[in-house]
Parts: C-alpha cells; sequence; structure tokens
C-alpha cells in the first residue's frame, strides 16, 4: 500500500506596491506561538494548550512548538464560555 503525502497548492499574486510574499510566508507571520497566545490573552500556556486538544482554538504544531494566530485566540475570548445552564434574562 503506497501512501501519498499531499501539499496545498499556494498560489502568490503581485499587487502593484505591495512587495511580493508568497501567501505561505504571510501566514507564517500572522502565527504566533501559545506563549505569546497567553501574554495577549491573559490564559495561562497551559490552558491554551487545553484549548487546542479540545478544538476550541485553532493551532498547528509545529515540531513541538504550538502555533496559533491573534484572530483566533481573540474569537474564543469573545465567545460564552461559562458552563451550565445560562440564567434567564
Amino acid at each position: 500500500m503506497a501512501v501519498f503525502l499531499l501539499r496545498p497548492l499556494i498560489y502568490t499574486l503581485s499587487m502593484p506596491n505591495e512587495p511580493s510574499k508568497s501567501a505561505g510566508e504571510k501566514a507564517a507571520q500572522q502565527l504566533i506561538s501559545l506563549a505569546e497566545a497567553a501574554e495577549l490573552s491573559g490564559l495561562s500556556h497551559s490552558h491554551l494548550r487545553l484549548l487546542v486538544r479540545q478544538k476550541k482554538i485553532w493551532a498547528i504544531k509545529k515540531g513541538r512548538d504550538w502555533l496559533t494566530t491573534e484572530e483566533a485566540v481573540k474569537t474564543y475570548l469573545v465567545t460564552d464560555r461559562k458552563p451550565g445552564p445560562k440564567g434567564k434574562d
């Protein structure tokens, strides 16, 4: 049985007044470590790892480090995170 690893294709578009960077480079610049995300959010590094394992925050593992985006952290922070029944309004 053969196993094939497929990599997503990255298309680059050059804008007139913008230095040419591939889409992969732009995405890599937006990635932050969970330590940086912890400083940004006020949550602990270990709690962010838990949220990643629970798939509540998007992240990607690069080597031994987890990387996420500032947008993913901010999206999680604005969600209603309190468990249990909601009070009557």
